[in-house]
C-alpha cells in the first residue's frame, strides 16, 4: 500500500526484477531506460537519478528533493498524468519505475500534421487542463509545464492521449503558507516567479497560456534574445497577437489566452474557469462552428519547430542570473526549495535537447 508522505525505496537490486533495455533519454543527473518487468512482461521506463553524495557537492540531486518528487507521484492517479509503478535505491542512485510513455512530445506530433483546426487543438488543451485540474484539486502545482513535458501515450491512434510528465519541480502547497521560489523554464514562468512573489496554483495557468499561444501560432509570446530579455518581457507583459501569425485565429482563442496571460494572478483564470471558457466548451452552435472553421498556423509552427530542433544544444536552465540579482538585493529564498536553478530532469521518453531561439521564433 502506498502511503502519501512516505517514500519507501526497495533496497534490492532493480535488475533482479526488471530487465533493462535501451537508453531512452538523459538529463544532467538522470538517465532513462526502457525496461521489462520480469514477473509480468510489462514494459516500463526506469529513471536512474544520481544522488548527491555530500552536502558540499553540486553533482547529483538532493535526496530530499527526490523524496518530494516521489511523494507527489505516489499521490497521483489520473489518465493524463504519468504514473509511478515501483522504486529502488542503491548507494549512488534512486531508480523510479514509471509508466512508459512512447508517443513522443505533443508538439512533435502536431508538427507532422498536414492541418489542424482549433477544434482539434482544444481537444489536446482540454486534456492538459484535465490533468492540471486533478493536480490543483490536491493543491499540487507542477511549476514546469512546457511542451517538452506534454507527451503522448501512443501517437498511432485516432485520438492521442496526453500525459503530463516530470514532477521534479512540483510542490504541494500548504494552506496559509507563504511559498516563494525562483525556478522553472524562463520562457514559461509566470510574472510572480520572475518577481519573487508568493506562488500558488496560478503559476501553472500562466504556463498553459504560453503553451496555447505557441500551439496556435508557432511563436513564443515572451521569448527574447537573452534570458534577461525574456524575463523582462514577462514582467512588462510585452506580447501581442501579430496579425501575420494570428490571421486565422478566432477571437475566442485569443480571449482564452488573454485570460491566462493575466499579470494579476487574482484575475487569471483558474483551471475550472479555463475548462468552462467558451473556446473549450462552446456556449452555442455558432461558437462550435467558429472552432471548426478556425485553423492553426501550422506552416509557421512547422517552420519554427524545425528551426528550434535544429538549433538544439544545451538544456535551458532556470533563473540563476535573476536569482543572483535578487540575492544581491537582500532577499534570501529558502535553499531547500530550489532545484539548483534547473528544470531539466528528464522523464521516461526520448527527450530531445532544448534549443535557444529568438523572440517569435519558437515552438516550445
Amino acid at each position: 500500500m502506498k502511503t502519501p508522505g512516505m517514500a519507501v525505496f526497495k533496497q534490492q537490486n532493480v535488475e533482479d526484477f526488471y530487465e533493462m533495455r535501451e537508453l531512452l533519454g538523459s538529463g544532467q543527473f538522470a538517465i532513462v531506460k526502457r525496461c521489462i518487468e520480469k514477473s509480468t512482461g510489462v514494459e516500463y521506463a526506469a529513471k536512474f537519478i544520481k544522488k548527491r553524495q555530500s552536502r558540499g557537492s553540486r553533482r547529483g540531486v538532493k535526496r530530499e528533493e527526490i523524496e518530494r518528487e516521489v511523494n507527489i507521484l505516489q499521490q497521483l492517479q489520473h489518465p493524463n498524468i504519468i504514473s509511478l509503478h515501483d522504486m529502488f535505491e542503491n548507494r549512488t542512485d534512486v531508480v523510479l519505475i514509471l509508466e512508459l510513455v512512447s508517443g513522443g512530445e505533443l508538439f512533435d506530433f502536431l508538427a507532422q500534421k498536414e492541418s489542424l483546426s482549433e477544434e482539434e487543438a482544444t481537444q489536446f488543451i482540454k486534456q492538459i487542463l484535465d490533468g492540471v485540474q486533478y493536480l490543483h484539486s490536491k493543491r499540487i502545482t507542477h511549476f514546469d509545464l512546457k511542451p517538452e513535458n506534454i507527451m503522448l501515450l501512443d501517437r498511432n491512434v485516432r485520438r492521442p492521449h496526453i500525459k503530463l510528465i516530470d514532477f521534479g519541480l512540483a510542490h504541494k502547497l500548504e494552506a496559509g503558507a507563504d511559498f516563494k521560489n525562483i525556478f522553472g523554464t524562463p520562457e514559461f514562468v509566470a510574472p510572480e516567479i520572475v518577481n519573487y512573489e508568493p506562488l500558488g496554483l496560478e503559476a501553472d495557468m500562466w504556463s498553459i497560456g504560453v503553451i496555447t499561444y505557441i500551439l496556435l501560432s508557432g511563436a513564443s509570446p515572451f521569448l527574447g534574445d537573452t534570458k534577461q530579455e525574456t524575463l523582462g518581457n514577462i514582467s512588462a507583459m510585452n506580447y501581442d497577437f501579430d496579425e501575420e501569425l494570428f490571421s486565422s485565429t478566432s477571437e475566442l482563442a485569443k480571449s482564452f489566452i488573454r485570460q491566462l496571460l493575466e499579470k494579476d494572478k487574482r484575475k487569471r483564470m483558474t483551471v475550472q474557469d479555463a475548462l468552462n471558457h467558451h473556446w473549450i466548451k462552446p456556449l452555442n452552435p455558432r461558437q462550435a462552428m467558429v472552432k471548426r472553421l478556425s485553423v492553426v498556423n501550422l506552416e509557421n509552427f512547422r517552420r519554427q519547430y524545425a528551426r528550434r530542433r535544429w538549433k538544439l544544444s544545451f538544456r535551458i536552465v532556470a533563473l540563476c542570473n535573476h536569482l543572483t540579482k535578487i540575492m544581491k538585493k537582500g532577499h534570501k529564498p529558502p535553499e531547500q526549495d530550489g532545484r539548483d536553478c534547473e528544470s531539466d530532469r528528464e522523464e521516461e521518453e526520448i527527450i530531445q535537447r532544448r534549443p535557444r531561439t529568438r523572440k517569435r521564433s519558437s515552438t516550445s
